[in-house]
């Protein structure tokens, strides 16, 4: 198969028989798992290679012939009526669901060498974000099946997409936390495999620099996750056990989950067969835009079109101003944050034409204009949220869309690289990421009546971000909109000096003044009531120097740490009702 598909040149170095044959076992070894992993085999690999690298070199425009307009969607301000009833709805379907977490990735981008999902969202629990996707699945399931009463329990599934830099270090932060609360049987790892190089134009596989009896290999994408739901058979699995709808999302975003109820629940009263999460952006910012796009032939699709194409697109087609903000500010065409949700029965039956291939692009480095040989090997790729490309025109496509602040907070660039960033632009960093945080919460829990302070401006890592009272709350505390607003009552009040956390699911919080810090700890059994006035020294921010290496990884990408001078801190472990009156 390969010398017939041009590979000859990949023996041209073989030695006679029986020199070297354990190598060259392990090369076959090697191309079979390569054969097997990819939809279609290695032949159709390398013939869409050649197709691609052809389009490449030809400089050949992808959306030639479409013309881009504003898809329909959804538009939810947090809070309001319309986004209570879509939660409402969301919570309620959540049991129908299937998460899908893509964690293929390290965090070496981060400054941070271990996997990203090991990593602490907010340093003040010093909670991960395994651990508080988790937490929130479990809660999501437990809500969703107290509100539709009387149903049978359902455990809804998790699956984590890992890759050969994460597999191991994922499975062993599992079992060291013990699922963090998830039963094992509810979780399910799918490892993607890596691809095989290209180092020409005609789509000639490379050889591994530091082993000639081995193709070099190089990530594939996220795209991968599809075809690894398929061939594990999971989809159907899940068919059979009347689920409805399959959620992806990535591995650092800490607020997802403050958006995700809602938007189930858009999916399920829209009817939609894929649902786009997405946040208002900025004309020209650095993320893609959820566009409608019409062929001349007449088909169209809705789809993620990267920011630096969307601008050349539109001014292409007849909008000479290319990307620019509308009335609202902002541009009309939201801001995709690569979470989606799609309907499980119209996915099965395009994944049965497809087999989860997603169509793919190739991105070679060439050495100079002639565009006839690359720096560095190439391969091809695919995103996961390139998925609608291949749906018929008759497919369901929307999107919702949050607010940034409650929805998008990814943290992927080091300090260096996010104190870059021009001022105003989201640095997208450990620091900004867990800001994000507090920011969100203070806002909840203003929209609920609790008097929060403004923020103050800080410098930490060379970024300028806003610092909000420092409140945090477990997934089973406050979920929804709805939970939080039963919780809390009469006239509260929190100054910016404050840290706040809340681990229980019924501590109800009523005429509460804080000005420090306040830890509170409970049981399920247990009902906590807590007010009155709780001053003290609190917990300080000191400044952290990334260069500091006698600081570890996961703070000094930060820039701060807490140091605990004083708090109030109290713990229920014991079934009952008590009230905390300071």
């Amino acid at each position: 198969m390969l010398v017939e598909k041009g590979q000859s040149h990949l023996f041209e170095h073989w030695p006679e028989p029986g020199v070297d044959d354990d190598e060259k076992k392990a090369f076959f070894d090697q191309v079979t798992r390569l054969n097997s992993s990819y939809p279609g085999g290695l032949g159709s690999y390398i013939k869409t290679a050649r197709e691609l690298l052809a389009d490449s070199r030809a400089g050949k425009n992808p959306f030639d012939g479409f013309t881009p307009s504003v898809p329909t969607g959804e538009n939810l301000s947090y809070g309001d009526e319309n986004f209570i009833k879509f939660e409402e709805a969301g919570v309620k379907e959540a049991q129908n669901a299937a998460f899908v977490l893509v964690a293929g990735g390290l965090g070496e981008r981060l400054g941070y060498n271990g996997i990203k999902v090991a990593l602490p969202f907010e340093t003040i629990t010093g909670t991960c974000f395994l651990q508080c996707y988790i937490e929130s699945v479990l809660a999501l399931q437990e809500a969703s099946y107290r509100m539709t009463q009387g149903g049978q329990k359902k455990e809804v599934p998790f699956v984590i997409m890992t890759s050969d830099d994460t597999h191991s270090r994922t499975v062993e932060l599992l079992e060291s936390n013990s699922y963090f609360g998830m039963k094992p049987t509810q979780v399910k790892l799918l490892k993607q495999e890596k691809v095989a190089c290209l180092e020409d134009n005609d789509a000639r596989l490379a050889l591994d620099p530091q082993n000639k009896f081995r193709v070099q290999t190089k990530p594939h994408g996220h795209g991968d996750v599809h075809s690894l739901l398929y061939s594990s058979g999971l989809l159907y699995e899940w068919h059979d056990a009347g689920l409805r709808w399959v959620l992806f999302f990535q591995d650092t975003n800490g607020l997802l989950f403050k958006a995700i109820p809602a938007s189930i629940g858009v999916s399920a009263t829209k009817g939609y067969h894929v649902n786009s999460l997405a946040v208002p952006r900025k004309a020209k910012e650095a993320i893609g835009g959820i566009t409608k796009l019409t062929h001349i032939d007449g088909r169209s699709m809705v789809i993620n079109v990267e920011y630096n194409q969307l601008d050349p697109l539109l001014r292409a087609t007849g909008f000479p101003g290319g990307d620019v903000n509308c009335e609202t500010g902002y541009s009309p065409f939201p801001g995709n944050i690569n979470q989606l949700i799609l309907e499980l029965d119209s996915y099965i039956e395009e994944l049965k034409k497809t087999g989860g291939a997603i169509k793919e692009f190739v991105n070679p480095k060439y050495k100079d204009a002639s565009k006839t040989s690359f720096k560095s090997s190439t391969r091809l790729e695919c995103m996961m949220q390139d998925y609608p490309k291949t749906l018929p025109p008759s497919a369901r496509v929307g999107f919702t869309v949050m607010d940034t602040w409650l929805a998008y907070a990814p943290v992927k660039n080091n300090p260096e690289d996010a104190a870059k960033v021009p001022k105003g632009n989201p640095y997208h960093s450990a620091t900004s990421g867990e800001m994000a945080i507090y920011r969100a919460n203070s806002l909840i829990l203003r929209k609920v009546g609790v008097q929060v302070d403004n923020p103050v401006n800080e410098v930490f890592n060379g970024q300028e971000v806003e610092v909000w009272p420092r409140i945090v709350w477990k997934p089973t505390w406050g979920l929804t909109y709805a939970d939080i607003r039963s919780k809390v009552s009469g006239s509260c009040s929190i100054t910016q000096r404050s840290t706040m956390a809340i681990k229980g699911r019924n501590i109800f919080v009523k005429d509460l003044s804080l000005d420090g810090a306040l830890v509170i700890d409970s049981i399920d059994e247990a009902e906590v009531k807590a007010g009155g006035s709780v001053q003290n020294k609190g917990w300080l921010m000191e400044k952290v120097d990334y260069k500091d290496t006698s600081v570890p990884e996961a703070i000094r990408i930060r820039g701060f740490r807490f140091k605990k001078i004083e708090q109030l801190e109290k713990q229920f472990s014991e079934p009952g009702k008590f009230e905390l009156k300071a």
